[in-house]
């Protein structure tokens, strides 16, 4: 079954301040959603209420994957669920490589069942080569000095490893110069299937000259104000936002 994940009507505060005031959307397996809008519309506060931070409080609505609700589940239940979310600021972990860490994230999935050595080291060692990442990546230390692109990548490395179902792509191309977002792309186009939906949340259209979405929806006064087609991008490059709060819907505009 084509995974799906369903946002009903999300309301979200902070503080007691509204940020989110009912979103709906809906992606399905094999979709690419982009998720834009100028600063302090609550993109990443919809990422980060979907993995179920603890300061984001959802007043009203659902998150539905596969038709159960997870409001009120713990992150890692989430995750269980299928939920991935690389992040717009990756953590740095002192003494942990990334190998450890990826072996770590996919026995938290199935702690019932750990994964032997050596089948992780033949999974890893699969997705590094399919990523066209070299091998001694896996050895260095999550706190080595990653430069930005090697931090992405390897976000999308771990995404690769867990296989989610449905992936929130949090500003993946935040500080990245054309090279980087390039290859974090190529990445992300080539873990694209049935199995798994994507969310990306960003700023600007420049990586979705690369990872194409079929859908856009820009996020204006707490909700998706407006969505089309991936000509959307192109329109809000060429014409900036200003214009959805008149044309779009002329009560953001007041």
């Amino acid at each position: 079954m084509r995974p799906s994940l369903e946002i009903r009507d999300l309301h979200v505060s902070i503080d007691d301040k509204e940020i989110l005031s009912g979103v709906n959307l809906t992606i399905q397996g094999g979709e690419v959603h982009a998720i834009m809008g100028p600063n302090g519309t609550g993109k990443s506060t919809l990422a980060s209420t979907m993995m179920g931070h603890p300061r984001y409080q959802v007043t009203q609505g659902e998150i539905l994957i596969d038709g159960e609700n997870i409001v009120g589940m713990k992150p890692d239940e989430r995750a269980r669920r299928g939920l991935f979310l690389a992040m717009q600021y990756p953590q740095e972990l002192s003494g942990v490589t990334t190998g450890n860490f990826l072996r770590t994230a996919v026995n938290s999935l199935h702690p019932e069942h750990p994964m032997p050595v050596l089948q992780f080291h033949k999974l890893l060692t699969e997705k590094m080569k399919l990523l066209d990442i070299e091998p001694n990546f896996a050895q260095r230390y999550l706190n080595e000095g990653f430069s930005g692109g090697e931090k992405k990548r390897n976000e999308i490395l771990q995404m690769a490893v867990l296989a989610p179902r449905l992936a929130v792509l949090d500003e993946i191309d935040s500080g990245l110069d054309i090279d980087a977002v390039k290859i974090v792309a190529n990445g992300v186009n080539t873990l694209l299937g049935e199995n798994m939906g994507v969310m990306i949340i960003t700023h600007y259209e420049r990586i979705l000259r690369y990872v194409r979405p079929h859908f856009v929806h820009i996020l204006l006064g707490g909700k998706v104000a407006v969505s089309g087609g991936p000509e959307l991008a192109d329109e809000l490059e060429a014409r900036g936002y200003d214009w959805i709060k008149t044309e779009a819907d002329p009560a953001l505009a007041e």
